[in-house]
């Protein structure tokens, strides 16, 4: 199954989530989450750090989101993380030197 970032109009496609994971974290501007302020790469991980950190109410009043809005980034979410490697990810972002955005 092809994977296409999300992000913008960037539309790159995968032929598998570990790298699109990657790409959105050494080809895209890191991502200020709204609830916290923390900094975070785009993307699915950016997402993830949403969900698991903050309850949907903050992400919905940080994010001026809709119940829309909240069920297609858990589907997303829960779509990439039953089939990412996260180990291989993280390899992989060990491994490469990071892009200084």
């Amino acid at each position: 199954m092809p994977w296409e970032c999300g992000i913008d109009d960037c539309e790159t496609v995968f032929e598998d989530v570990e790298s699109l994971v990657v790409h959105q974290v050494d080809d895209h501007e890191r991502h200020e989450c709204k609830v916290c302020n923390t900094v975070v790469p785009d993307g699915y991980l950016a997402i993830r750090h949403v969900f698991t950190e903050h309850t949907r109410a903050e992400y919905v009043r940080a994010y001026d989101a809709d119940s829309e809005d909240v069920r297609e980034r858990e589907r997303l979410l829960e779509e990439i993380t039953e089939v990412a490697d996260m180990s291989a990810i993280a390899s992989e972002l060990k491994r490469e030197p990071r892009l200084e955005v």
